[in-house]
């Protein structure tokens, strides 16, 4: 009876730590991620096209690979810690920062060249905007390194706690600039690259015991076979989450755009919800991957993603109307209102498709991988075809994230092993 007792009790320690981690994770999340959807409550004391312009330049930040690089170091931290190779895992994060650092330098040359085209094509009204955002985006480069080290050695207390801090550094430096010094989308963009750094720095000081030491030699061919298929993953996704704002900036006025960055910024607060989730899955299916041990944590994850995501869209249609208006100008407000239930319901396939794709890429299950790249193309081809109205736009963008839901489905359960998984690690 006490032998056929404790695997139930084992089971029952895993699932507890799980819906904790998951818990404090989501918590802070959704914490910092208000603090930073706060920031947009200055958009009231700026002129529309600024504020469109900060929209654009966030989004340029957030088009930056950091999701596929925060994974390609989640998971080669956890395979390092569940195989004993912390001196090679230490090499790993620091090759792959020199190569980070030398590909800024060379995009920032890039932009110097090019700062008068640029500036133009953006419609910048303040040329130091584009070097703000340059500096954030080498920190936006660097900080996922060290924010998936802290998620591959499942230290989710500090890795959200990293969010709580950008988000209230961001707010609290953006109303400074623009209250106090009227800098417009300059002064919000200041805040968000401070707000970046301090969180950088936290995850760089919790992370010095896996990368200060003295590395060891590693199979770079290897990695080069590991991390490439990850990047591309991830990077389509990242991809697909991020880029409508940005095509849409080529063939809309920013007062056009505004109502429709006031949409985005409520739409995806719904991944604030399910996110956290797919990322304490992530490291434990990777230690699970190396381990040979079977696990049903894709299916609890999946079944709260889908409830979560589905809750939030149909609150935030209902909602909306009352909300829109009292963060956002009148002005705006019944457009981004007719553009808020298309948003909300394509973050929804995009949600779950995230998960069944960190299930398969945790498992170096890569055959997905060329599907998902194919899609990414073809979602940025039909945005430039697919545009007459922003509506439109959206549509697009629903009608790939469907896609890319059914072929997350597809490779999952055509590789799902025959027999159930009964433990969950």
């Amino acid at each position: 009876m006490e032998i056929a007792s404790n695997p139930p009790a084992t089971a029952e320690k895993h699932h507890a730590a799980f819906f904790r981690q998951s818990g404090w994770l989501m918590m802070a999340t959704i914490i910092g991620g208000m603090m930073s959807w706060a920031v947009h409550l200055l958009a009231k004391r700026i002129p529309d096209a600024q504020y469109s312009i900060f929209g654009t330049l966030l989004m340029i930040t957030a088009c930056l690979p950091t999701l596929p690089l925060q994974m390609v170091l989640a998971q080669q931290t956890a395979n390092a810690l569940a195989t004993d190779r912390r001196r090679q895992l230490a090499g790993v994060i620091r090759l792959i920062s020199l190569w980070l650092a030398a590909v800024w330098l060379v995009a920032m040359l890039i932009v110097f060249v090019y700062q008068g085209r640029i500036v133009a094509r953006l419609e910048l009204t303040n040329p130091a905007a584009l070097w703000v955002t340059m500096l954030a985006a080498l920190v936006s480069l660097l900080s996922p390194m060290f924010g998936g080290a802290l998620q591959g050695k499942q230290d989710f207390f500090w890795m959200g706690w990293t969010a709580i801090i950008m988000g209230m550094t961001r707010l609290v430096l953006a109303a400074v600039f623009v209250l106090g010094f009227q800098t417009g989308a300059t002064g919000m963009m200041i805040g968000a690259l401070v707000g970046l750094s301090l969180s950088a720095a936290v995850a760089i000081w919790q992370t010095r015991d896996l990368w200060w030491m003295k590395p060891e030699p590693f199979d770079k061919q290897g990695l080069f076979r590991q991390v490439v298929p990850l990047l591309l993953g991830f990077g389509a996704c990242q991809f697909m989450f991020t880029t409508d704002t940005i095509f849409a900036k080529s063939y809309f006025t920013g007062d056009e755009m505004a109502p429709y960055v006031a949409a985005g910024t409520l739409s995806r607060a719904l991944l604030w919800l399910v996110l956290p989730i797919a990322a304490v899955m992530f490291p434990k299916l990777v230690h699970s991957s190396v381990k040979a041990e079977k696990t049903n944590l894709l299916a609890i994850v999946l079944l709260g993603t889908g409830v979560l995501s589905i809750c939030g869209a149909l609150g935030m249609w209902l909602t909306g109307p009352i909300m829109i208006p009292l963060v956002w100008k009148a002005a705006w407000a019944k457009a981004a209102v007719g553009l808020l239930p298309w948003y909300a319901l394509a973050m929804v396939p995009l949600a779950l498709g995230n998960v069944l794709v960190n299930d398969l890429l945790a498992r170096s299950r890569f055959r997905i991988v060329p599907v998902m790249v194919a899609l990414a193309i073809a979602y940025g081809f039909a945005l430039t075809r697919f545009h007459t109205t922003l509506v439109m736009v959206l549509q697009t963008l629903g009608v790939f994230n469907l896609l890319l839901l059914a072929a997350g489905a597809w490779f999952t359960w055509r590789d799902r092993p025959a027999t159930a998984a009964t433990k969950l690690s």
